[in-house]
């Protein structure tokens, strides 16, 4: 083993643990955005979702996506050891296997958040483990994989739309066929905010996703060089630009600098960056930023007033809008380590309409199998739980325990 390949397998390591670190921050902000009486509940799916997902994408998953390109949809090696991995000698196979499994958890911990508080824990775990095992990884596989898209010209340098609007995406159906909490919207169209339990908690997992985010990008280089430094200095521009953008946004639409929905603006820069991070320069980075904090704040409350789409935590928007605008701005602002230019670089429109069709694509396919898996755990098992149960609180009624024993369970 050489110097080079224990350097780069060093990073990966590194890169994936950063990358796992992630779940914790998933785990809070879910946590504290949702209501006290759900906490344990969605803080055991959260959990859940990496047991699960370690092993579906250990016996099939990794097969699917990483095996012998298929006709451009799937690999064909369906348990493909991960130890046998070919990296051509550049890494560890291992430490590659090991990072690719935290993209996988990352996808199905995206969705945990748009069903929070209303969907049966027996139930989310069928879903948590046929995404890892074959929603994820067929969909990511035409982008990292040798699929149709990546044969296409199709660039997603870390995964805004093969992890995140892939999640985002499924968790819209989620959300749409488990239906609304009660009480959110009332009869006569009115939009009823349910209060988070606990705001730090949702703050400190907001950072904690945002430390992640340095292996996650960084990480996606599969090896230490300068393109390392160049991605996160591209994130950090990105999601601070987005973070001041979302702030005074907010400020001005709704009167208050509200933290949350500037958070969420800020994570979907975040989501936005990370296809183009090592493509766009810092002035693209910034401007991607920017627009994707603007879009998610309003794409929150479009999915709240007018869609009437209960999404507690604003996974769809963050998650499904910000990957999709990240990525069509690849086509737009790509100018670094690519051979096609962005639109406004003087490549033309080539890029953009490459990146419109992935885009759509993986859309397509996430809305298709996520509406088709959620509506059959709906009609044989049940999605959702009981009236009693809801009110309740899934804490007690699912799991016979309370997040906060010693304070009395406010609505």
């Amino acid at each position: 083993m050489g110097f080079e390949y224990g350097l780069n397998s060093l990073w990966i390591l590194v890169a994936g643990i950063l990358v796992f670190f992630m779940q914790a921050g998933f785990a809070l902000l879910e946590g504290g955005l949702s209501r006290q009486k759900n906490t344990v509940n969605i803080l055991m799916k959260n959990f859940m979702d990496f047991g699960l997902g370690t092993i579906a994408y250990c016996l099939v998953g990794f097969g699917l996506m990483y095996g012998v390109d298929k006709f451009g949809f799937f690999g064909g090696d369906l348990f493909l050891n991960p130890l046998g991995y070919d990296t051509e000698g550049a890494f560890s196979p291992a430490v590659f296997f090991f990072f690719q499994l935290m993209f996988c958890a990352a996808t199905a911990t995206i969705v945990s958040g748009a069903v929070a508080e209303r969907t049966k824990f027996s139930s989310y775990l069928i879903f948590s483990f046929i995404i890892s095992a074959f929603i994820y990884p067929v969909g990511a596989h035409w982008i990292w994989g040798g699929g149709w898209l990546e044969q296409l010209g199709f660039m997603d340098f870390a995964g805004s739309t093969a992890v995140h609007s892939i999640g985002g995406w499924t968790a819209m159906m989620g959300a749409i066929i488990v239906g609304p909490r009660i009480g959110k919207f009332s009869k006569d169209g009115k939009v009823n905010a349910f209060a988070p339990s606990n705001i730090f908690m949702a703050c400190l997992g907001f950072f904690i996703l945002w430390l992640g985010w340095y292996g996650f990008n960084p990480g996606s280089e599969l090896a230490f060089n300068e393109h390392v430094l160049y991605t996160a200095v591209s994130t950090t521009v990105a999601v601070g630009v987005g973070s001041v953008v979302a702030l005074f946004t907010t400020w001005i639409r709704y009167k208050k600098p509200d933290i949350g929905i500037s958070m969420n603006g800020a994570l979907g820069a975040l989501v936005g960056i990370t296809a183009g991070c090592k493509f766009v320069d810092l002035g693209g980075a910034a401007i991607i930023g920017a627009v994707t904090s603007i879009l998610v704040v309003f794409s929150v409350e479009f999915f709240d007033r007018v869609a009437k789409v209960d999404d507690p935590v604003g996974a769809i928007s963050v998650h499904g809008v910000g990957g999709a605008i990240g990525t069509l701005c690849i086509g737009l602002f790509a100018t670094r380590e690519t051979e096609l230019q962005g639109l406004f670089y003087g490549g033309g429109v080539k890029l953009l309409g490459i990146q419109f069709a992935g885009v759509l694509a993986i859309a397509a396919w996430s809305i298709i199998t996520g509406g088709i898996l959620f509506f059959v755990i709906k009609k044989v098992f049940g999605l959702r739980v009981s009236k009693e149960e809801e009110i309740m609180g899934l804490d007690i009624a699912e799991h016979a325990i309370e997040a906060y024993p010693e304070f009395v369970t406010k609505e």
